[in-house]
């Protein structure tokens, strides 16, 4: 295929995955807005006017951006994790490996369909965050590039997920059984300066807490960890992902019957 054919065969797969989910909004949009709207009364409201400031920011605006980027990570990997594995389910996945596409095309297709969700689901917590409180973000670049590189990184681990999967229950069980509570152990309710040394030094083991701060800093110019660290950490993890599902890409692992 030209370069023309293979970027037609892209926004093909792109515009198919954002129809998809837009398409089963009750599904794919709706809860995650409900959800993130009863933490912010609960957690913000009820329980932040207890517990006052933390980091010098009110309790809502200190679990504001930890809210976010957790509805941006679980929804860019749900959306691709899905989606493939729909793929594979109802056995059309052959058809697109034996196609002219270039595994590049394929793969991007499908993430950048994780990351319009994300991003989407991000930006409709972030509007009802302002209902609860007001965000000054402090350094934008830093905000959008964090953004940006987490739902890549999430959306290329579903994928990942979604060739090892075989059957909807393990669609499940790395969003449930990992996901959740690194992303809840990750410094979104509570800064790691309250732990004990001992704890903040096994905090610094996940790196969801790196993900974390560099949006808060993004945010609200504060952070529990080293912001070039945290972009390191990203693109490294990024990088490894890309490559191991470029592999299985090229190799049919788990892909050819």
């Amino acid at each position: 295929m030209t370069a023309a054919e293979q970027w037609i065969a892209f926004v093909t797969i792109v515009r198919k995955e954002v129809r998809r989910f837009l398409r089963i909004w009750m599904q794919t949009l709706l809860p995650p807005a409900i959800t993130m709207s009863l933490y912010f009364v609960i957690f913000g409201t009820l329980i932040g006017s207890r517990i006052g400031t933390m980091g010098g920011f009110t309790y809502m605006e200190f679990v504001v951006p930890g809210l976010i980027m957790m509805a941006v990570i679980t929804n860019a990997y749900s959306n691709v994790v899905s989606s493939f594995f729909g793929a594979k389910f109802q056995r059309f996945v052959e058809e697109i490996l034996v196609s002219p596409m270039s595994n590049n095309t394929v793969l991007w297709g499908f993430v950048l369909g994780g990351v319009a969700r994300g991003l989407l689901v991000g930006l409709i917590v972030t509007l009802l965050s302002l209902f609860f409180t007001d965000l000054n973000i402090q350094h934008i670049g830093v905000t959008i590039t964090i953004v940006l590189m987490t739902s890549v990184m999430f959306s290329l681990a579903g994928f990942i997920n979604a060739v090892f999967a075989n059957n909807f229950d393990d669609v499940s069980i790395v969003p449930v059984f990992v996901l959740t509570p690194l992303t809840y152990l990750g410094g979104v309710f509570y800064s790691i300066d309250m732990l004990p040394e001992f704890w903040a030094d096994v905090s610094r083991l996940n790196p969801m807490l790196y993900i974390v701060n560099a949006f808060r800093y993004g945010v609200l110019g504060v952070s529990d960890v080293n912001i070039g660290v945290a972009f390191a950490m990203v693109g490294v993890f990024t990088v490894l992902a890309y490559a191991y599902c470029m592999y299985l890409l090229r190799s049919g692992t788990r892909l050819r019957q």
